[in-house]
């Protein structure tokens, strides 16, 4: 929809992306709040309230969080995993949204564990199988690469369209695309990566720890990830400047083009895994904030019902209208978690500071003090981040292994 130069604005956000996760992740750790139960919780929803005492802005982060992955998303990667089966093994879209409807309501309602256990412990091999046979495209096609990669930065900055007089709405459609899709294959700064890694097993001995951790997974998504497909696209010759197929079709008979009749059930097969995946993922965001607004049986139900309901409605439903829905709960989302982010960075340089001081110092493995930081310590929960010389007292489990819906709500945390 941007044409090649999104790309390009792709990896820029996902640059300045790496920044705001750093900084989103630390805080998550550090204003995170014990389960008692060896476990953690936390996001932007705690860190809002705990670190600004803002009540009523972190139910509002909740609610779009609520609304954006618990439902918009859902839809998203319904609609990507629909068309994508369609469109390799002729299946109608209705019958995958129900089996995929089907599947997710096994998960959330029945909590069972075989379905996740596989898509757990597959998907880190598919993410590399799909790596490598972009590796072997750009191989195949290694003449062409040069080429491809001035068309996307020419794309972006608008050099190839100067002489034709629609540089600007090219411009902006590039960096508009590439922004929006930047934000969510990665989610930087839009305040949902902190809900799990919040929950991170076993606890780093620093918050920022994590934080740099997660840089790492923003560098994968985008500049490893969406730019394999990028480059199996435009290096394959079926991009056709936003005619014809688009969408994860486009990607399949990209594929197919380069290394055979394969790469269809391929690209399919990938898009079940990682769409069945993030949208447990997706739920489990959503209903944690839910949670936080307010713990309640009744309301969990409906939660969990609707999210069917939407899995079931992206199957079937045009892709810019489940993008629109998408993109409007995004950005309002994003909006609340940058300027918190941005309120709040002094402490996660602090943090870094005092990170990389220790580092520096031969310290391999840098320890948190809390009463080096007086302001955050009074902040904090004084049972998540003990003094180093102190043991921390042990914990009673909590009696939630009693709550059928706990337990189901548990199997998606450690999904």
């Amino acid at each position: 929809m941007g044409g090649p130069g999104a790309v390009f604005w792709m990896w820029v956000i996902a640059i300045l992306g790496m920044a705001t996760s750093f900084v989103e992740n630390t805080l998550a750790q550090v204003y995170k709040s014990n389960n008692r139960d060896g476990t953690f919780r936390g996001g932007p929803a705690y860190y809002i309230e705990k670190a600004l005492g803002q009540r009523n802005l972190a139910i509002a982060f909740s609610v779009c969080m609520v609304l954006s992955f618990g439902f918009s998303f859902n839809a998203v990667h319904s609609n990507s995993v629909a068309t994508a089966l369609s469109h390799a093994f002729a299946l109608p879209e209705l019958s995958v949204g129900l089996v995929l409807a089907l599947m997710t309501a096994l998960i959330i309602f029945r909590g069972l564990r075989g379905i996740a256990r596989f898509a757990e412990q597959t998907v880190p091999f598919m993410a590399t199988a799909y790596l490598v046979t972009a590796g072997m495209v750009m191989f195949l096609y290694h003449d062409r690469l040069i080429d491809v990669f001035r068309l996307v930065i020419e794309s972006a900055l608008g050099i190839q369209t100067a002489a034709a007089g629609g540089m600007g709405y090219m411009v902006s459609q590039a960096m508009l695309q590439g922004i929006r899709r930047g934000l969510f294959s990665n989610e930087a700064g839009m305040g949902s990566s902190p809900n799990i890694n919040a929950v991170a097993a076993p606890s780093p001995s620093h918050p920022a720890t994590q934080g740099l951790i997660s840089m790492f997974s923003v560098f994968t998504d985008t500049i490893l990830i969406c730019t394999a497909t990028a480059m199996i696209v435009l290096l394959s010759g079926e991009y056709l400047n936003g005619e014809g197929v688009t969408g994860i079709a486009l990607t399949q008979n990209a594929l197919s083009s380069a290394v055979g009749a394969w790469g269809k059930p391929f690209i399919a097969f990938i898009t079940m895994l990682f769409g069945f995946t993030s949208i447990v993922a997706n739920t489990y965001y959503g209903e944690s904030s839910l949670r936080h607004i307010k713990d309640n049986r009744r309301l969990i139900l409906w939660y969990r019902c609707i999210v069917i309901m939407m899995v079931f409605w992206g199957s079937f439903s045009s892709l810019p209208v489940v993008w629109s829905l998408a993109d409007l709960t995004m950005g309002v989302m994003a909006l609340i978690n940058l300027v918190v982010i941005v309120l709040l960075s002094g402490t996660a340089f602090a943090l870094l500071k005092d990170f990389e001081q220790q580092y520096h110092s031969g310290i391999e493995e840098p320890v948190f003090n809390r009463k080096l930081f007086p302001e955050l310590d009074k902040a904090m929960d004084q049972d998540v981040w003990p003094v180093p010389e102190s043991n921390p007292c042990d914990q009673e489990p909590n009696n939630d292994d009693d709550d059928p819906m706990m337990r189901d709500f548990d199997d998606m945390e450690k999904l």
